[in-house]
Parts: structure tokens; C-alpha cells; sequence
């Protein structure tokens, strides 16, 4: 049986890009060893990460004076190496799910911390509006994909302070104006590749601007001053981003990537929108993420979650249980899956709903 991936992460990948990663696990351009036991320092390695990087920046169109670092430890261990780094006074954050909330608990370790603005009071089924930014703040922190909850901006935000995003879920799924942000960080696991390795974009000038100590290893300029390198980076996971990039370019760049997703998104959540036994979990079409599209049972249909559930299991669904702060059932629809794949479970759901 054909399985379709909606997990929300590690997610699906492009099958080219597993592809080229197994064969590398094999044998590394044909240097007759896997670049699983290759030593970053080797020099077959270096144009990998020099590769990747470049990739990133011309895909993005990042503009002069920022780095792009691939670093370990995931978007948690930015929680605090972006306060570390940045927060010298205040910092401003947007409480708009469990990681952002994460986010602004770790920043309270060094120092005064303004939620600007929450939408917890209904379970973060939308995004806040109105809010006011404190232009005295240092950056104000943003969660621009929620994967939990099904909230995305779509958007860059016009901030009269600097911005830091982390960018984790939807991270090349549409053009981002680097020059609005400082620092935009995120976890490969959903758009850019397998889990273990994190990317950073990082105003250079920003840096060196506070007045602590910071740890060496969580000093964004020894990894700027590193490339990278300065010790030993997640090889294959790096390898594995290089691929998607590479990927990502040849299927007509992000450009590309946001039509896809907004086609996706477009034809799930009109199935969701139409079909009786279904809702959607996010009111307001504005707020909905192309990414992770999330919807519960109709009231009246509500004891038929589990029947569905393992009614779609059974047609090949793989990942679509919603996260168990919100329930029902989540599809996520990164960059890797296809219309095709959103077809086949539109369909999953029109039968299911024939037979109620």
C-alpha cells in the first residue's frame, strides 16, 4: 500500500534527495568511504557546507553583511542562544503557541521580557492583532509557522525594532525579506532536511552588542568565524539540506514552493470547509497555515474521530493525528508533499463521509 506522509516532522522529503543521501551513506563520491564516517575536515567535505550555504543565500536572496550557519542542539537551544546574543535590556515576544511560549520562558533567564501580544485565551486558534511593539526593546521575537495550533504569518511584519524569527516550519515555503530581520533561525526536520541539524541567519553587525559573557559554543560569531567547523557539525544532515536546496532550485525556487503550498492548502481546506463531518480548527482563512492544516470532527460527528482515524491509517495516511493539546487531526504539507498526496486523502475523506 502507498503511504502518504503528513507527519509534521521529521517530515516527507523529496525521493531524489533520500536518493543522493543513501547513496552518500554508501560512498561518498566515490571516495569508497560513507560520509557517515568521513571527517568534516576532509577536503571532499568543505565544498558540501560552502555548497549549502551559498545555495541558502541565493535562494532567499540574503543580502551582504549576513551569515548563514548550520549549527547542532535544534531550535530549543536558539531559545537561548538568541536572548545570550541580542538581549542586552529588554526583548519583546509574541506568545502564539508552545514553542514561541518556550521561547519567552528561556528569554526571562536574562533578562526583562514584554509579551506584546497572546492568543492563548482561545488555545491559539489565531493570530493577535493591535498589539503594541516597545520601540526601547531590543528585538521582538516572532513564531512564524505554529505547528501545533495551524497558525501562520504569511507575511514579513513592518517592526520599528529589530526581528527575530524562528522560521522552522516554513522556512523556504514562500520569499522572506531577510534585510527585516537580525536573526531568523529554525529545526531542518520539516522543509530543509532530516532531523539534526539547524540553520541560522544572522545580521553580522548585530552582533557583539551586549554586554555578558557569552559561552563559546553559544556565540553566534564563533560559529561565523568558524564557518560552520568549529567543531564537529552534523555531516549528514548538512549533506541532506544541501540536496533539498538543490532540489528546491531546480523545481523553480521559493517562488515555486509558496504557489504549491498555497494550491495544497487552497484544495484541503475547501474539502474541510465543504465536507459535513469536518472543521477546521482556525477560523479565520487570514491566520491558517499552508503548512500544518489542522481540523476536528463537526460537534454532532465528533465520536466518529477514532473510526476515522483508523479508517484513514488503513488508506495509507501516515501523521494526521492532531497534536494532544488540540486533538483531531493534523496534515502537514510541507514542501516535499505533493498535490497528489492532498488528493488522496480529500478523497480519504469524501469516502469516509459517504458512508456517514
Amino acid at each position: 500500500m502507498k503511504k502518504y506522509n503528513f507527519n509534521a516532522g521529521p517530515s516527507k522529503l523529496p525521493a531524489e534527495v533520500m536518493e543522493a543521501v543513501s547513496n552518500a551513506c554508501m560512498d561518498f563520491e566515490g571516495s569508497g568511504l560513507s560520509l557517515m564516517e568521513m571527517s568534516h575536515r576532509a577536503k571532499n567535505f568543505q565544498p558540501v557546507v560552502d555548497e549549502a550555504i551559498a545555495l541558502f543565500k541565493e535562494l532567499l536572496n540574503i543580502p551582504e553583511g549576513y551569515s548563514v550557519l548550520f549549527l547542532g542542539g535544534g531550535a530549543s537551544m536558539q531559545f537561548c542562544m538568541v536572548p545570550y546574543n541580542f538581549l542586552e535590556k529588554k526583548a519583546a515576544y509574541m506568545n502564539t503557541g508552545v514553542w514561541a511560549k518556550k521561547a519567552l520562558a528561556e528569554a526571562k533567564l536574562f533578562g526583562e521580557v514584554v509579551e506584546v501580544a497572546s492568543s492563548a485565551d482561545k488555545t491559539y486558534n489565531y493570530l493577535p492583532t493591535g498589539y503594541e511593539i516597545p520601540a526601547d526593546a531590543d528585538y521582538l521575537h516572532i513564531t512564524t509557522n505554529n505547528t501545533i495550533y495551524g497558525t501562520e504569518l504569511h507575511e514579513d511584519l513592518d517592526a520599528p525594532i529589530p526581528v527575530v524569527a524562528d522560521m522552522s516550519s516554513d522556512i523556504f515555503s514562500r520569499p522572506v525579506d531577510v534585510s527585516k530581520y537580525v536573526c531568523i533561525y529554525g529545526g531542518a526536520q520539516k522543509n530543509l532536511a532530516m532531523a539534526g541539524v539547524t540553520f541560522v541567519i544572522v545580521k553580522d553587525e548585530a552582533l557583539g552588542k551586549v554586554s555578558r559573557q557569552i559561552p563559546t559554543m553559544l556565540d553566534y560569531r564563533t560559529h561565523i568565524n568558524g564557518g560552520s567547523m568549529f567543531n564537529t557539525p552534523p555531516t549528514v544532515p548538512i549533506y541532506c539540506a544541501l540536496q533539498t536546496l538543490k532540489w528546491i532550485k531546480k523545481e523553480g525556487g521559493v517562488e515555486e514552493m509558496q504557489r504549491r503550498a498555497e494550491a495544497k492548502a487552497a484544495l484541503l481546506y475547501g474539502e474541510i470547509e465543504r465536507n459535513k463531518l469536518f472543521v477546521p480548527t482556525v477560523a479565520n482563512p487570514k491566520d491558517r497555515s499552508y503548512m500544518n492544516i489542522c481540523f476536528v470532527m463537526a460537534p454532532e460527528y465528533k465520536d466518529l474521530e477514532a473510526e476515522f482515524l483508523d479508517f484513514a491509517t488503513k488508506q495509507g495516511m501516515v501523521g494526521i493525528k492532531g497534536h494532544r493539546s488540540v486533538g483531531g487531526f493534523r496534515a502537514s504539507t510541507y514542501n516535499a508533499v505533493t498535490l497528489e498526496d492532498v488528493q488522496a486523502l480529500v478523497a480519504c475523506m469524501q469516502e469516509f463521509e459517504s458512508k456517514h
